[in-house]
C-alpha cells in the first residue's frame, strides 16, 4: 500500500506523464512491481494510461476527493455556531452528519444538556436507512444508491424498516416534508429528528439533527423541535452559498389566469377613463338616455295593457 501511495505522490508531482521504466528507476523498485501498482491506480481510477505514448499520469479523482474533504472542513466551521444554536434552544445532542457508503457519519456534535442522552461519537456510524439524518442524505441519493441499499435491509430493533416498498414510501415522504424521524430504528429507546443541509449548487451535503432518549422526545416533542432543526439546517445552507428557488404554486395555470384577467380589466379601464376624458363617451351617454326613455315609456304602456 505505502508503495502505491508512493507511485501515486510521483506522478502528481511530475510535470509530465512517466513512463514505467523512469518511475522504477526514481522509486529504486522493479519495472514489474511499478507496472503492478500502476495497473492497481489505473483499475481504480486513480491514475491514467495514455496508450499512445505508453505513460501514465495522475487522475482528478484524488483532487476530487481532497475538495470533497476540504468542503466538510469548510461545512464544519460554518456550522459550529449554529449546531450550538439549536443545542441550547433544544437542549438536545445535536448531530452534523455526512453520508459514505450506506452510512451516515457523525463529523461533529454537541452534548445535550440533559443527564440522560444518546450516546454517540464524532466518528461513529450508522446505517442510513435508520437514523434522521441518515433517512435525510439517503432521501437525496441517486437511484442506484438507494435500490443498492434497499435491496439489503437488516433488523436491528422492532422498528426497523425492513421492507423495501416502505423505505421507498419513507424516503418520499422526507424529501416532500424536508425531514426525517427516527423512532428507535437504529436503537431502541432512541429517536431524532433531521433536516438536510444543501451547498451552493443546491446538492444535499451533510445533514443536522437531533437525538435523545424517546421517553422523553416523544413524537409530539419532536414536531414542536421540528422547526428549529430545519431553520438550523437552512442557515447553514445560506452559509455555505444556497439560495433556495422561488416558490411556485401547484395552482400555477390558475394563477397565470387570473393575473392575465387582470391585467385585461386594468387595460380595459384604462381605456375606458381615456375615452371619457377626451369626450369619446358622449353619444354613448346619449344613446343609452334615449334607450332608457324608449324603455320607461314601453313599461308604462305595458302596465296599461295589463290594467286593462
Amino acid at each position: 500500500m505505502l508503495k502505491g501511495l508512493t507511485v501515486m505522490e510521483t506522478l502528481v508531482r511530475s510535470d509530465a506523464a512517466c513512463s514505467v521504466a523512469q518511475l522504477a528507476r526514481d522509486l529504486r523498485l522493479t519495472k514489474s512491481n511499478v507496472h503492478r501498482l500502476l495497473r492497481t491506480l489505473v483499475t481504480s481510477g486513480y491514475a491514467k494510461y495514455l496508450s499512445d505514448t505508453r505513460r501514465y499520469e495522475a487522475s482528478l479523482k484524488l483532487w476530487e476527493l481532497g475538495t470533497l474533504m476540504l468542503s466538510r472542513l469548510d461545512l464544519k466551521v460554518i456550522a459550529a455556531p449554529r449546531l450550538q444554536e439549536l443545542a441550547a434552544r433544544t437542549h438536545e445532542s445535536v448531530h452534523l452528519s455526512i453520508f459514505d457508503g450506506g452510512d451516515t457519519v457523525y463529523i461533529d456534535k454537541i452534548e445535550g444538556l440533559h443527564p440522560v442522552r444518546a450516546y454517540s461519537r464524532i466518528g461513529g456510524r450508522a446505517p442510513a436507512y435508520c437514523v434522521a439524518t441518515g433517512k435525510v442524505l439517503l432521501a437525496h441519493q441517486r437511484p442506484e444508491v438507494i435500490a443498492r441499499i434497499a435491496a439489503h435491509l437488516e433488523r436491528f430493533t422492532p422498528q426497523t424498516i425492513t421492507e423495501p416498498q416502505l423505505l421507498y414510501e419513507e424516503l418520499e415522504r422526507v424529501r416532500r416534508d424536508g425531514y426525517a424521524i427516527n423512532r428507535g430504528q437504529w436503537r431502541e429507546g432512541v429517536g431524532g429528528v433531521a433536516a438536510p443541509i444543501r451547498d451552493g449548487s443546491g446538492a444535499v451535503v451533510a445533514a443536522v439533527g437531533i437525538s435523545g432518549p424517546t421517553d422523553r422526545l416523544r413524537l409530539k416533542v419532536l414536531r414542536g423541535f421540528t422547526p428549529f432543526v430545519i431553520a438550523t439546517a437552512q442557515k447553514i445552507s445560506r452559509e455555505l452559498g444556497y439560495t433556495p428557488l422561488p416558490h411556485v404554486s401547484k395552482n400555477r395555470p390558475q394563477v397565470d389566469a387570473l393575473r392575465r384577467s387582470n391585467a385585461n380589466a386594468r387595460r380595459a379601464t384604462r381605456s375606458a377613463t381615456r375615452a371619457s376624458v377626451n369626450g369619446e363617451d358622449a353619444p354613448a351617454r346619449e344613446n343609452s338616455s334615449s334607450a332608457s326613455r324608449r324603455g320607461e315609456r314601453g313599461l308604462k304602456s305595458s302596465g296599461a295593457r295589463s290594467q286593462g
